[in-house]
């Protein structure tokens, strides 16, 4: 069965529709977000393998969605650290921040330092709302997360890729292809361009507005909050 992706609209018009009819918090979506990309490194990359993650947080929800998986991932044993350069002020995230200093998670301000020394890293950075050049600090972190030889997971969309068409054709960015991606409620039209594990996080959606939007919610095991999927075939609502 082909894959049905959402455009950057549709996964606009679908998180709105979860927080208002759906009647679904922020705070909720991405405390289940973050811990559906946690458990997701957790199964590609367990602490055995090496417990020094880099999680890179951007300023906005998938930034969110990272400080949650760092959260989870101390919780799981292993030693996160966080590059988070543009800090928010809103509430949300700044509690989210707090949660990870009370459990001694390190801030970090050298991202290209800092990756000398990890084991995995996630790419919280740019969701699927990214569009137009990457600003400062960050094509510094682009440009280290296309050179490193470690496993990356990107967080709904690879950081610089544009949602509809993949990679950058040239530039920055262009070289950029994680190892894993976490699909967060459903695949959007960059998967298509996308070579290593993919996945799907975010176990809460209804089956009314998986229907309205056209997709499938796939058959999560057990506990799980993500399930692998291919990434061939995928067609666009």
């Amino acid at each position: 069965m082909a894959l049905r992706t959402l455009s950057a609209k549709a996964a606009a018009a679908l998180d709105s529709e979860l927080m208002s009819t759906g009647a679904f918090s922020i705070d909720q979506l991405m405390e289940l977000a973050g811990l559906s990309v946690s458990q997701v490194v957790h199964h590609v990359h367990p602490p055995s393998k090496g417990d020094r993650i880099l999680v890179a947080c951007g300023p906005g929800n998938n930034g969110g969605d990272g400080l949650v998986a760092a959260r989870h991932l101390r919780h799981y044993g292993f030693d996160p650290k966080v590059y988070y350069p543009k800090r928010s002020k809103n509430d949300l995230y700044q509690r989210l921040a707090k949660q990870l200093e009370d459990l001694e998670v390190e801030f970090v301000d050298d991202f290209t330092s800092a990756i000398k020394s990890a084991d995995h890293v996630v790419d919280a950075v740019f969701g699927f709302s990214f569009s137009g050049e990457v600003r400062e600090p960050f094509p510094a972190v682009i440009k280290a997360l296309e050179e490193t030889h470690l496993p990356v997971t990107s967080v709904d969309a690879p950081s610089s890729w544009n949602i509809e068409d993949g990679p950058p054709k040239s530039g920055l960015g262009a070289n950029f292809n994680p190892a894993y991606l976490v699909s967060l409620t459903a695949p959007k039209p960059l998967v298509r361009h996308f070579k290593g594990r993919h996945f799907i996080g975010g176990r809460f959606v209804s089956p009314g507005i998986a229907k309205k939007y056209d997709f499938e919610v796939p058959s999560y095991q057990g506990v799980d909050q993500f399930v692998e999927v291919g990434v061939g075939g995928a067609r666009k609502l």
